[in-house]
């Protein structure tokens, strides 16, 4: 998968796995690692979708309407690529918190619902329930941050609360932070991530 790695100063801190938004680059999202969690090693990646000619990590058959075959397929991939990325970068597998926005938060999701262990927490920009009807991996004591706009058109509060009361149920300490500014990521949003970061990490 097209990405960028970027050694951190601390070799304890956890790794940031960055996942873009639609349409966005392995570039996008390196601002907020900076914000999160300065000294850690940072691995962006790129989504391997085109879809109009705009990266995505899975593919939709409407707005909000995803390709399950294809989210479990691309699910997959990322958690091999993490497996390889680890070993090419010398960083502990174990120690990986996703940080996604978007359709990278819904992801992250999925590598949550899918692989018990694959990541030792995540932050959730505006993500979704990425499948349902499945049976969730024991997350005992995960943390998730969930940012989430009480007027997103995309990610509705009741598709928030949905995903809230499913990682929770698996054991997952979720941590929610509310805005009014629809599906946009703002700055008080990561402020607030950052805040949760420094305290859980």
């Amino acid at each position: 998968m097209k990405h960028i790695f970027v050694k951190g100063t601390d070799p304890n801190a956890p790794v940031l796995l960055m996942l873009h938004g639609t349409g966005g680059t392995e570039r996008d999202l390196l601002p907020l690692a900076e914000r999160l969690s300065p000294s850690s090693s940072v691995l962006s990646v790129r989504g391997n979708v085109l879809e109009n000619g705009m990266p995505r990590f899975f593919r939709r058959l409407a707005e909000g309407v995803f390709d399950i075959e294809d989210l479990i397929l691309r699910t997959e991939e990322l958690n091999e690529f993490l497996d390889s990325a680890s070993a090419e970068y010398g960083f502990d597998r174990g120690n990986i918190v996703a940080v996604g926005y978007s359709n990278g938060a819904n992801i992250a999701g999925s590598l949550l619902f899918h692989y018990k262990n694959a990541l030792k927490g995540a932050v959730l920009h505006h993500p979704m329930v990425p499948i349902r009807g499945v049976e969730l991996p024991n997350m005992d004591g995960l943390p998730v941050f969930i940012g989430a706009g009480e007027n997103d058109p995309m990610c509705t509060p009741a598709e928030t609360k949905d995903l809230e009361a499913l990682l929770t149920e698996a054991g997952a300490q979720v941590t929610t932070h509310w805005e009014r500014f629809g599906h946009q990521l703002t700055g008080t949003e990561v402020a607030a991530a950052a805040e949760w970061f420094n305290k859980t990490f």
